[in-house]
């Protein structure tokens, strides 16, 4: 492991991509931290994942999935054992087939930048703890019950954070009892209610439902990105409010912003396209409302076992009388326009020293779980 003090340069892999309806925001993402990485710190080794699920090492992995043009992909993979500590690039002997290792490819830390399915849920998470390499972000468990829209509201309630009430239910469920489902909608739920996949991100896949009529065809979209869905309660005359969360054991929350969108609510076209959406920072709420979003925000950080980042999101009522927990987002948005960083930002940590920040506790976490006795002594 190389350290600080080291006059070796720190190998940072860099993941992107990946098979998720957030591929595009991964991409954006990962140019502005590539970007930002301390060239005499920093030995920056890109890894992009095609859609497909194929990985690449070798040339130009970026530009290969920016201009969709991955031709022969060359095989990479992080082998899960310990002794490897990194990438192995392999070579074909015959047309599909796939010899031994062509080079390998040392890491001392990986930085995952995949946002969504495959890269937010603890999957890539359970990879690289099998190979012992240590990574940015929350682990196993606080990445997989943070993705789980229901298993997270039903965590945060647990711990006695305020949250809004929902119902959830599998695509198999809603084929059986169709109707019963509708009838606990209107029932406890009510119209309009937000239809989302239960493990996704960035607003794919999820529909404002303003009656039964739209409930269906709400549920189906949802149902093509995941197995599980999650009906929840619209805000009712709330703000959007974020805070950024920095940190492993004593973690630390950045002042709060508030998103206005520029149309009925947040949706992918208003985060990421060209539109009149407006960010304010910080957000122009009391001292004691804004005192609040950060405790909560560290509250929910610690309740969900997360490490290193989150942006959790919040719907803040209009007279500051209620502050609910929409979100937790482990691997949020990190362009130099993002919220997660544009909030470090205005607390005094600019791009840089963030994402140096947040590498640094990557190798933290890691030395302080390397430490622990995996024998019966």
């Amino acid at each position: 492991m190389a350290s600080g003090s080291s006059k070796r340069r720190i190998r940072v892999g860099v993941i992107f991509g990946g098979r998720s309806g957030e591929h595009e925001v991964s991409l954006a993402s990962a140019k502005s931290i590539m970007a930002a990485l301390d060239p005499e710190k920093y030995e920056v080794v890109p890894l992009g994942i095609t859609r497909e699920g194929a990985w690449l090492l070798t040339g130009d992995p970026m530009k290969a999935l920016t201009d969709g043009k991955v031709e022969t992909p060359g095989a990479a993979a992080i082998l899960t054992d310990p002794s490897q500590r990194g990438l192995v690039a392999f070579r074909a002997d015959r047309p599909g087939d796939l010899a031994r290792a062509e080079g390998e490819s040392p890491i001392d830390v990986v930085f995952p930048v995949l946002h969504g399915t495959y890269g937010e849920d603890g999957t890539i998470q359970g990879l690289l703890e099998m190979a012992n390499v240590p990574y940015v972000g929350a682990g196993v468990l606080g990445s997989a019950v943070s993705m789980d829209k229901a298993v997270m509201k039903t965590l945060l309630r647990a711990h006695g954070l305020p949250v809004l009430d929902w119902i959830s239910f599998t695509v198999r469920e809603w084929r059986r009892r169709r109707e019963q489902i509708a009838l606990d909608v209107e029932v406890k739920l009510g119209y309009p209610c937000f239809v989302k996949p239960a493990n996704l991100g960035s607003s794919v896949g999820i529909t404002k439902a303003h009656d039964e009529s739209e409930l269906g065809p709400a549920v189906e979209l949802a149902a093509g990105y995941d197995a599980k869905v999650v009906v929840e309660e619209a805000a009712v005359d709330c703000r959007e409010i974020e805070c950024s969360v920095l940190g492993n054991d004593d973690p630390e929350a950045s002042l709060p912003g508030e998103v206005v969108p520029d149309r009925e609510w947040y949706d992918y076209d208003s985060k990421y396209s060209n539109s009149q959406t407006q960010l304010l920072i910080p957000a122009p709420l009391s001292p004691e409302a804004t005192a609040e979003v950060r405790r909560q925000a560290i509250e929910a950080f610690k309740a969900c076992e997360c490490s290193g980042m989150a942006r959790v999101d919040f719907f803040v009522s209009r007279d500051e009388s209620r502050v609910l927990v929409n979100e937790l987002n482990t691997i949020p948005g990190f362009t130099s326009i993002s919220m997660y960083p544009k909030l470090w930002e205005a607390t005094g940590v600019s791009y840089r020293a963030l994402v140096d920040r947040l590498i640094q506790l990557a190798i933290e976490r890691h030395e302080q779980r390397s430490a622990l006795r995996v024998d019966r002594g």
